[in-house]
């Protein structure tokens, strides 16, 4: 196959077909960070947060499976093969949660909500994926180096992850450690009359961690068999908006490649979703005030997750699939930046009576 198929289309479908199936989470699951940080703070429910523990648990017994059928080697993935900072994750994190909350949205949510054929999405789009690449290789990159250095893993050394590292302690396997420690949050996640009532939610939250799954899986099969130095990733929003916008202005010039075809995925799914449900619709912006505060929240995430190596789907899911350091870290960095911004838009600053 792979002597037929370029390699970049096949890891692009990869992307596609994950993506496909987040964006389809988003508008029939309503699976959403936000939205999750939102209803547990002001709504009075922990169903959607709930949600995200399930698709956490599933991506990390799924990304372990891989490990220990020989599948992915956690040594090559991303997360794992770059030294952690922690000052980098709050940070970054802190800034792409306010960010969030600013905006309305995630990089993620952006991409499906304008599969839904809302174009104040598209603005977040374009100005989340220029901040990126401004911090990740334009003139804020020098100073970026500078304050948050990165430095690759060196061979023989332990990964920075939580799995790893503490086999290295025990002497007990990673693999049974993420395995366990997967199993453990999936079933309390879980534990919840809500999916008993309505397993619905819960579906769509395993959906979610087996397109992380399929990244990891479908970008390992590639780098093992095939010829190219593809790298082994799994679904992120923040670098690959930049790169899809790259991709669409000078396609011919480089490659198709996973993040493409992961952010094309997600909207199409969307796109179906939203006629599934009947919801497509137009929409735009018309206060001025709510346009200049989604495109400040846009930058805002575009630097936060390139200081903090990834995004509410970057770091939440996929970097927690492999239980990298960063990954918790940065989750509640951003919830904690969620929350500020959140509070600041519906109760303001004022003390509390």
């Amino acid at each position: 196959m792979l002597e037929s198929v370029p390699e970049h289309f096949i890891v692009a479908a990869v992307g596609l077909f994950g993506g496909v199936l987040l964006g389809l989470a988003a508008r029939l699951g309503r699976f959403c960070t936000l939205g999750a940080i939102e209803d547990l703070l002001y709504g009075g429910s922990d169903t959607r947060i709930r949600m995200w523990g399930i698709a956490i648990g599933t991506a990390i017994i799924g990304s372990f499976s891989l490990m220990g059928a020989g599948i992915v080697d956690a040594g090559t993935t991303y997360y794992l093969s770059i030294n952690w900072l922690p000052w980098a994750s709050v940070i970054g994190g802190l800034l792409f949660g306010y960010g969030m909350a600013l905006a309305g949205n995630c990089g993620y949510g952006a991409v499906a909500r304008l599969g839904g054929g809302d174009l104040r999405s598209f603005v977040i789009v374009l100005v989340m994926g220029v901040s990126t690449y401004v911090v990740l290789s334009g003139p804020l990159a020098p100073l970026r180096d500078m304050l948050f250095p990165q430095s690759p893993v060196l061979p023989g050394d332990v990964p920075p992850g939580i799995a790893h590292a503490t086999a290295k302690w025990t002497g007990i396997s990673a693999t049974a450690i993420g395995l366990t420690i997967g199993t453990a949050l999936l079933v309390v996640s879980a534990c919840s009359r809500v999916f008993v009532e309505n397993p619905k939610s819960a579906i769509w939250a395993v959906v979610v961690g087996v397109a992380i799954i399929s990244g990891w899986a479908g970008t390992s099969w590639v780098a093992n068999t095939g010829f190219e130095a593809l790298p082994v990733v799994s679904h992120s929003f923040a670098a690959p908006l930049g790169e899809s916008i790259l991709w669409w202005m000078i396609g011919s010039a480089q490659p198709v490649s996973f993040a493409v075809g992961s952010v094309a995925g997600v909207w199409l799914g969307a796109f179906i979703g939203s006629l599934i449900k009947g919801h497509f619709r137009w929409e735009a912006c018309e206060d001025p005030r709510e346009l200049r505060r989604q495109i400040l929240g846009a930058a805002l995430m575009g630097a936060g997750a390139v200081i903090a190596l990834g995004c509410t789907v970057g770091q939440g899911i996929s970097a927690f699939s492999m239980l990298a350091f960063s990954a918790p870290v940065t989750f509640l960095a951003i919830f904690a930046g969620a929350a500020l911004g959140l509070r600041q838009l519906i109760v303001g600053f004022s003390p509390a009576e």
